[in-house]
Order: structure tokens, then sequence, then C-alpha cells
């Protein structure tokens, strides 16, 4: 293989992974994984349901944001923040993204398979809401709130693969604190488009509801989100280091927020990419933490 070849394969390879974005897995990723930790307290999960649950999430995860790529390849190429993606851009067409895309469902079927029967029977309707996502910022204000269902699936997904079912308050707690907290973000990321999505009738809560509302909106959601992780810990028992983390995460969310005002979007992606990942990562680790000091 000539260098010119590697050279070719790598820059299309950084391509797909800017495309699906891999590293907004930290996101969603650690919740799918405290699911998996909080629905069995006494254990942990076994080696392979943790491989599998994994695999299902990136397979949805990448089909997901390919899909989302496909579908708003056209406001993309006039949006000139988003004019560059692989797609509008044609640096990916459009027919390897939809082969890319059913490729990656497949994967998330093939892993949901190898855990408990529900996982398999709630996959469809998992499709069903992470195809539903891209097209809403065309006719409701509240595509928010459902990107907050799709990766608030991904929380309900860990813990039915590690328990088999759904049942009593705690899962639903976990659900409602991810979707808030994802709501939250998104809405301020969706600050930045504001006045393009005015000038093209696209739905969302800064252009329905103008920046000062939509940050208040953002900030509710958030507290919601806090209140929500205490709500689980109090459920569920947890301990101290649990709730030191709650801490941290309410503080890292007042931080978010400090960083951007309706006069001042220059640090969205601070707020966005870095802030939000260290919430992820320290819910997950103060999870991950109190479990092992009950298994001694």
């Amino acid at each position: 293989m000539t260098q010119a070849s590697t050279s070719g394969n790598l820059a299309l390879l950084r391509e797909w992974a800017e495309m699906i974005k891999i590293e907004h897995s930290v996101f969603a990723l650690p919740f799918a994984l405290s699911g998996l930790i909080l629905a069995r307290p006494n254990i942990l999960p076994a080696p392979t349901c943790v491989f599998f649950t994994i695999l299902a999430f990136v397979g949805a995860r990448s089909a997901a944001m390919t899909l989302n790529r496909l579908i708003d390849a056209r406001i993309d190429a006039i949006n000139p923040r988003t004019s560059m993606r692989s797609i509008p851009a044609g640096k990916i067409s459009q027919i390897q993204g939809i082969i890319f895309a059913l490729a990656s469902f497949a994967v998330m079927f093939g892993a949901a398979s190898m855990l408990p029967p529900i996982c398999l029977q709630l996959s469809p309707i998992a499709v069903f809401f992470l195809c539903l996502y891209s097209y809403t910022k065309r006719f409701t204000w509240m595509c928010h709130l459902v990107l907050g269902i799709c990766l608030a699936g991904a929380a309900l997904g860990g813990w039915v693969a590690a328990a088999g079912q759904i049942s009593g308050l705690a899962p639903y707690v976990l659900a409602l604190a991810v979707g808030s907290w994802v709501s939250g973000f998104d809405i301020i990321y969706a600050c930045q488009d504001r006045e393009f999505d005015q000038a093209n009738k696209l739905h969302s809560i800064p252009q329905a509801f103008g920046l000062v509302r939509a940050l208040q909106i953002s900030t509710a959601l958030h507290v919601v989100t806090v209140a929500m992780l205490i709500l689980l810990g109090l459920e569920l028992s947890l301990g101290p280091i649990y709730f030191a983390g709650v801490l941290i995460v309410a503080a890292m969310l007042i931080y978010e927020h400090r960083l951007v005002s309706p006069q001042d979007l220059s640090k969205v992606n601070a707020a966005f990419f870095t802030v939000n990942g260290i919430v992820s990562i320290v819910a997950f680790a103060m999870i991950l933490a109190d479990h092992a000091m009950r298994l001694k």
C-alpha cells in the first residue's frame, strides 16, 4: 500500500469518525453502564453482558448519528456552521451513509439478541425515537426533549440488559435524570443556530422563546437532573461517595450555565463538550465507586 493510499484511507476514516462523533459517546455510554451497575446492586454484571451492551449502544448511536447527517444534509449544506460536514461537503456519499446506518442497526439488533429477551423486544421502540429525532425540528420546538428521550433510553437499556426487566421507581428516575440533562445542554447548543433556524423555519426552544428564556428553561431542566440524581440515591440507598459525585455534578452544571449568556455564546462549545463530558464521567465513576464499596 502506497503512502498516498494510506493517507487517503486515514483521511476517510477521520471523516467517518467526525460524522458519527465518536467522542460524543462520553455523553451517554457512562449512563448506559451506570444502568448496568445499578440494576443489580449486589453483583457486578457479567463481562459478556457489558460487551454486548456496549456493542448495542455503539450500533444504535452510530446509526442515529448517520441518519441525522443524512436527514439534515440539505439543511447542513446551507448553514455556515455545518456546511463542511462530510455528507453536504461530498466527502461521504448518501449511499455510503445509508449502508452504514443499516449495518449499524444490524449490529444493534444482533447485540440485543445476545442480551435478555426484553432488550430485543424493546429495540424497535429505540429505533423509532432515534429516527424521529432528526425530523422533529421541522415541526416542534420540543426536539430537545426527544433527544433527551433517546439518551435516556441508553440508561434504561443498560438497566434491562442487567436485570432483564424494568421494575420499581429507580430506572425511571435514572432515565429522567439523563433525559433532562441531555435536553438542557442541547438547548444551550441550539442557541448558536437561533437566527439560522428563524430564517429557515426550523424549530427549537431558542427560536421559539428567545435566548433568555431558552437558557432559563435549560437551567430548570438541569435542576430536575440534580433532583433526580438525589432521588435515585435515596431510592437505592446509595452511599456518601455517590452523593459527593452528585455535588460535583451540580457544581459542573452551575459552571456550565455561567459560561454562556444571551449576550455571549462564544463558550457554547466548552459548555457543551467539556463540561458535559465531565458530568457523565463523574456520575459514572461515583456510581461505580459506590458499587465497589458495597461489594467489599
